[in-house]
């Protein structure tokens, strides 16, 4: 999360954002990507690892309201902001900022969905990472959903790709993954699988 200095006030509200927001996006996905207002400090809002999003300490309830504020949140370095033409504010985000919740086969492509309802097809624009925590070894999978904001791909979503996963030879050695669009997104190595 952005740390605020002591010179730096928040005069930013939930409010002032979701208006902004709403302004923003009357004409298609706002471009967060080109504004560069002056940071307002940080917001008291959470992105919980399961995708609930909170305001002070709060889970914000109105779903709509939520595709609102997502639809302006950018990452810059390891910081995420919600940014309007006029505020950029702080936020914390316990993981990614995104929940993929399902996916459907879209002729050779993974279609997946997000909790606030974005569509991507897994390729080469939206390609699928696994993290393994390094003491346990369990798998966190990932898909890239705009710029570099990622979904963590939700457990169920995750066994269903595991039945499509397929055995192919990446960078010299034979990994275990997924194909979406042609390109293959290897989860764990082979030799793995048999131990």
């Amino acid at each position: 999360m952005a740390k605020t200095t002591g010179s730096e006030r928040n005069s930013a509200s939930a409010e002032s954002l979701a208006s902004a927001a709403k302004r923003a996006s009357k004409k298609g996905p706002p471009p967060v990507h080109l504004w560069n207002p002056e940071f307002c400090g940080d917001l008291d809002m959470r992105i919980a690892r399961d995708g609930t999003w909170f305001y002070l300490g709060t889970p914000i309830g109105r779903h709509e309201l939520v595709k609102l504020f997502s639809s302006i949140i950018r990452k810059d370095g390891e910081d995420y902001f919600l940014v309007t033409p006029v505020e950029k504010v702080g936020i914390t985000v316990d993981d990614a900022p995104f929940v993929a919740v399902d996916f459907n086969r879209v002729g050779n492509g993974l279609e997946f969905e997000t909790n606030v309802q974005d569509r991507v097809i897994a390729g080469p624009d939206h390609p699928i990472r696994v993290a393994r925590d390094p003491d346990t070894g369990e798998p966190s999978p990932y898909v890239l959903i705009r710029r570099n904001l990622e979904a963590l791909i939700d457990r169920k979503s995750f066994y269903r790709l595991v039945d499509l996963g397929e055995v192919a030879e990446q960078d010299g050695e034979d990994w275990f993954g997924v194909r979406s669009q042609g390109v293959f997104f290897p989860i764990i190595p082979a030799a793995e699988l048999q131990g």
